[in-house]
Order: structure tokens, then sequence, then C-alpha cells
């Protein structure tokens, strides 16, 4: 067996896609200490700046003294405490949606939920850059799977209208798209749904927390119901600051998830305490709105200047701003520059993004100020140079 890995993991390396992780030695932040060094970071998906926040902190080990620290089972056994309840009560508030269910991860969340749902003679039609978890569960749904074109409604029609007659449709996208930053066009997406009687489901791991008027995501963002955009998943561990991962909807569609999402039924629940974290995350968004506020100013600011240096950005209004670079090698050469420069900023190469789209993904967050961004321009335009 180890002679096999060891010819797939070198092929990795002659690729220059061979990945490694890092040891963080800080708390999240813009600031982080990372393998021995100061680091400016423009890498975490933190969007908010709450993960060391001191009432995330406070809720967390408060709950901790009394409920301890491990979920102890699963939901469904002995592991649902009062804190989860409370949680999806909140979520299912927050969103607009009569109710929701708590995941451990939003991997297990959309693995589940398209598996659920979704079966022999369905039928699922899937944005071709969605994340990897929803293209995961699509293949292990056992339905017929297609992908259409990136956020090209006259291609998701095409195929709508070749569907046989037979069978449940799903429609799944990526709300925010985690490797461009670009929005999908929900509303449209929504009317084609409608058009053709399919559901419709969006992965909001990018957008719960920050878009939106309250931070309620993309369907708030964009006004749409729980009839428009049945199911909608979020996640908690990006501008929650917190961990885990929900799914909201009507109440038949979260009993169907309980009886029928396998990641949801066998697995531990999260600790209680990340629960208590989550809720004073969600307090957060109503009594901190200037997180989101200071945060599209950021944006604005950064893709302002970055623009007028003729950087290569990408079509996103969002947090993630990536920086479209093409080679892989040049993507990963330049990642290494900034980082001698102080400043952290991750090349993501294929297979996570096509082949010739390297790129450097930037993200914002509500703990950077202006001056950190002016630090992250100047050191690109200098390793540019190089």
């Amino acid at each position: 067996m180890n002679e096999v890995l060891q010819r797939r993991l070198a092929e990795r390396r002659h690729q220059s896609r061979y990945r490694r992780r890092r040891v963080l030695e800080s708390a999240q932040g813009p600031r982080l200490q990372v393998d021995g060094r100061d680091l400016l970071q423009f890498c975490s998906n933190d969007y908010l700046g709450l993960a060391n926040h001191p009432k995330l902190i406070a809720a967390m080990q408060d709950t901790a003294a009394q409920f301890g620290v491990g979920g102890g089972a699963s939901h469904l056994v002995c592991g649902h405490s009062e804190l989860h309840h409370q949680l999806e009560e909140r979520l299912a508030k927050v969103t607009g949606r009569e109710r929701a269910l708590l995941f451990s991860t939003g991997y297990m969340a959309n693995l589940g939920t398209v598996t659920a749902l979704m079966g022999k003679g369905d039928h699922i039609l899937e944005d071709r850059l969605n994340h990897a978890s929803l293209l995961d569960a699509g293949l292990l749904s056992g339905a017929r799977f297609q992908r259409f074109q990136h956020n090209d409604m006259a291609d998701l029609e095409r195929r709508l209208q070749k569907l046989p007659a037979d069978g449940n449709r799903l429609i799944v996208v990526d709300a925010v798209f985690s490797m461009d930053g670009d929005m999908a066009p929900l509303p449209a997406l929504a009317a084609l749904a409608q058009k053709y009687d399919a559901w419709l489901m969006a992965d909001d791991a990018h957008g719960f927390g920050v878009l939106g008027e309250n931070g309620a995501g993309s369907a708030e963002f964009f006004g749409l119901d729980q009839q428009q955009l049945p199911v909608l998943m979020g996640t908690l561990g990006k501008g929650l600051g917190s961990f885990g991962a929900f799914v909201a909807g009507s109440d038949e569609l979260i009993e169907s998830l309980i009886q029928f999402a396998r990641p949801y039924i066998y697995t531990t629940a999260m600790p209680p305490a990340v629960a208590a974290a989550t809720i004073a995350a969600l307090d957060l968004l109503v009594d901190e709105p200037w997180r989101r506020s200071h945060l599209q100013e950021l944006i604005r600011y950064f893709r302002d200047k970055a623009i007028a240096l003729a950087l290569p950005v990408m079509a996103s209004n969002t947090a993630i701003q990536p920086l479209l670079i093409g080679d892989e090698i040049a993507a990963m050469a330049l990642s290494s520059a900034l980082e001698q420069r102080g400043i952290l900023v991750s090349a993501i190469r294929p297979p996570t993004v096509p082949v010739g789209s390297s790129r450097l993904r930037i993200t914002l967050s509500a703990g950077h100020s202006k001056a950190d961004i002016d630090c992250l321009l100047a050191a690109l335009v200098e390793a540019l140079a190089i």
C-alpha cells in the first residue's frame, strides 16, 4: 500500500499541488503567529472578526462549566441539549424559516441534505463551480446529476427543459462562491425552479452573518422567502466566528432530515458550549452592526485601489477578493513573495479551481483597517514587480 501512496504523493508534488498545513500559534485575528512568524493575514473566513470576541469566549467558558466540553451522543440519543434547541430556534427566526436543524459541519449539512432529499430516479442540477461538498453530495445521492455552466441561467433552463417528467428535481448552488467571491443570481434561480417544478437549495456558508441588512445572509439580501428558497444551508464558523452549520426551511423539510439525513443521525452533537457561543454571535449581529458596514467599506476601498493599480481582481463584491494569476507556479511564487513581506495570503490551485485559473484568494475581515489593506496593496505591487 505504501508504495502506491508514495507514487500518488510524488505525482502531486510534481504537479506543484502538494498541500501543507501551517501551524497557528495565536488566536484568530488580522495578525497571526504562524510557524513562529508574525504575519498580517488575508486568508481567514472570520469575516466579522468574531472568532476571538470576548463575548463568545465568555459564553463558551460559562456553558462548558455547566454542561461540560463534549456533546456526549448524537442528537437522537441524548446529545440534544437545551442550548442546541435554543440555537435552532434562533436560527429559524433570523432566517425567517419555520425551523432550523444543526449539523456538525457545512460539509455534513450539504451531504446529509442532498442525499436525504434525492435518490435514484431524481434529478440534481448544480452550478459547475459549487463547493466540493455539494458536488460530492450530488454524486453520492444516486440521482441523475448534471452541472450547468457557472451562473448561466440559459444553460440551466435548457437542461431543465430536457428533463423527463418523472422524479424530483433539485437545483443546488453556492449563494456566494467560495473561490470566486461572486454571488448566485438567486431570484432568477428561484423563478426557474418555480417554472420547472424544481426545489432550490442554496449553500450560504460565505453569506450568512455578512450579507443582508440584519446579517441573515443571501436570502435576506435578495428578499427571498421560504417558498422561493425552500432549502437554505448556512455555516457558523465563518461570519459568526464559532463552529458548525445548519439547514433552515419548512417543518416537513427539517423532520425529513431528522429521519433520513445520515450525517445528522450518526454523529455526535456539537458541544453545547459551541452552541452557546453561536447564540452570543447572533446577539452581536444585532448589537454590533458596524462590523458589517465596516466590512463593506473595506471591500469598496480594496477594490477601488486594486483596480486603480491594475491588479487582476475578479468580479466580486463580497469579502472574498481573488486575484487571478493563472499559472499554478506563479500563484505559489506570489504567495511566497507576500509572506516574505509579512503578508499571509493563500494560493489556490487545481483541483480546487479549474486548470489555468490559479489565484490568490484574498479575504477581508471587519477586524482589518484601511491601513492593513494599504500594506497588502503595497506588498502586492512590490511582489508583482519582481
